[in-house]
């Protein structure tokens, strides 16, 4: 899953970008439990590798239909479905709707051996079965 600009690259290794929307329907091309490859750069040019993650919600909606919290997890910066329509008519470069149709996918970073993880497993700290 690419980005294109730099400015995500820190908003993804920080964890503020959680989501991202998709103009039109790209379920077909995202799945839950899909593990992926999260770059930045340009097509045809060098792309910087931020993480692997895994797409914990691949959900179709109309722009009208997307929640303040969808569009903060896409663009830490913005809640308005008028600020993403903007966004998206810069990006694809065309003019977007509030009826058209997008694709949100929500991922998790896919970390090496967390500590939370590794020590649960282990019956360390935290809730015991």
């Amino acid at each position: 899953m690419n980005f294109y600009s730099t400015v995500f690259a820190d908003q993804l290794r920080s964890g503020r970008k959680s989501a991202t929307i998709r103009l039109g329907d790209k379920s077909h091309k995202y799945r839950k439990n899909q593990a992926v490859l999260v770059t930045v750069g340009y097509q045809h040019s060098v792309r910087e590798k931020i993480f692997l993650a895994v797409l914990d919600q691949v959900e179709v909606k109309r722009v009208k239909d997307l929640s303040p919290r969808d569009i903060e997890h896409d663009n830490p910066e913005s809640r308005s479905v008028e600020q993403l329509i903007s966004f998206l008519e810069q990006i694809y470069g065309k003019p977007v709707s509030d009826d058209d149709v997008v694709t949100l996918v929500r991922f998790s970073q896919i970390v090496e051996n967390p500590p939370s993880v590794t020590d649960a497993l282990r019956g360390i700290g935290g809730a015991q079965n």
